[in-house]
């Protein structure tokens, strides 16, 4: 392992994310290819890419900076699921499992952004 990142448990966390989101939209409409399908994938990409981006060679205040970016995107995918299980794309229990593992890494990156507060 050659970069900061792939050490962090919120990034591993987040990688998976990726991956379960990037195969729970593959069974929505054709429709939402290009709207709700598109936004999920971008969101949970984006997660897994600002804690990389911002681990590496910057400040603590930048890394700071770009974890609140990954905050924001996995708040989006959070509100992505709500639209996803409102149009009936997804059923409660699946909602549920990919809320709770938003919900954790939301946690997972509000502690380390915490941890930084003293390091800047």
């Amino acid at each position: 392992m050659a970069f900061k990142f792939e050490k962090l448990n919120v990034w591993k966390k987040a990688l998976d994310f990726d991956n379960e989101i990037n195969n729970l939209v593959k069974d929505f409409p054709k429709e939402e290819l290009y709207i709700l399908t598109s936004q999920m994938k971008r969101a949970a990409d984006s997660i897994v890419l600002n804690i990389a981006e911002g681990s590496t060679g910057q400040s603590n205040a930048e890394f700071h900076k770009f974890l609140g970016y990954a905050l924001r995107s996995a708040i989006e995918v959070v509100s992505c699921l709500y639209i996803a299980k409102n149009r009936n794309y997804i059923n409660h229990i699946t909602f549920s499992k990919q809320y709770s593992t938003a919900e954790e890494i939301i946690k997972m990156i509000q502690a380390l952004r915490n941890s930084l507060n003293g390091k800047r």
